[in-house]
């Protein structure tokens, strides 16, 4: 898919077929999140896949606002240390990994932001690092509706030279 149709057309999915995600279709997700730049190159992140049904299930149970982990064949919890652009950095590699994955007909949803220290210990994650998200991957359940979306107009978001000024 041309990238601006899969930025046109990614939509959060939140149930997922029982299919699972091809291991080459896997690294390609995230691999993307691993080529995604970061500020003076920290790469400041480190992406943890989860295809084990009973870890998928836990996390689920875990992740107070995304317990249809549980559900998905597969997730990527990812984690930050703890710098100045790691948060940002490691957001703009989500945004790869799901564009990735929605241009293989994967969809996803990022779950949690932070405040997830209750995952460290089943997916042995050090005391120094946070978990950002999890993110949740699976073919979709029943068909989305590509590209209905409900934004805000255009107009009403960009500005041409100055706030305010209409984009030409």
């Amino acid at each position: 898919m041309e990238v601006y149709e899969v930025v046109r057309t990614v939509l959060a999915v939140r149930s997922y077929q029982e299919k699972a995600v091809p291991p080459e279709v896997i690294r390609r997700i995230v691999e993307a999140g691993r080529l995604t730049g970061s500020a003076m190159n920290s790469q400041p992140w480190h992406f943890i896949v989860v295809e084990d049904r009973d870890a998928l299930r836990r996390l689920g149970a875990l992740a107070r606002t995304g317990p249809y982990v549980a559900q998905a064949p597969l997730a990527i919890a990812v984690v930050i240390e703890r710098t100045k652009f790691s948060v940002s950095d490691a957001s703009r590699a989500i945004q790869s990994m799901i564009l990735t994955a929605w241009s293989e007909g994967v969809g996803s949803n990022w779950v949690g932001f932070l405040n997830l220290d209750e995952v460290k210990p089943l997916l042995r994650i050090p005391d120094d690092l946070d978990v950002l998200a999890i993110v949740s991957f699976g073919y979709p359940a029943q068909a989305v509706g590509k590209g209905q979306k409900r934004r805000k107009p255009l107009s009403e978001v960009a500005h041409g030279g100055q706030f305010g000024q209409p984009l030409e």
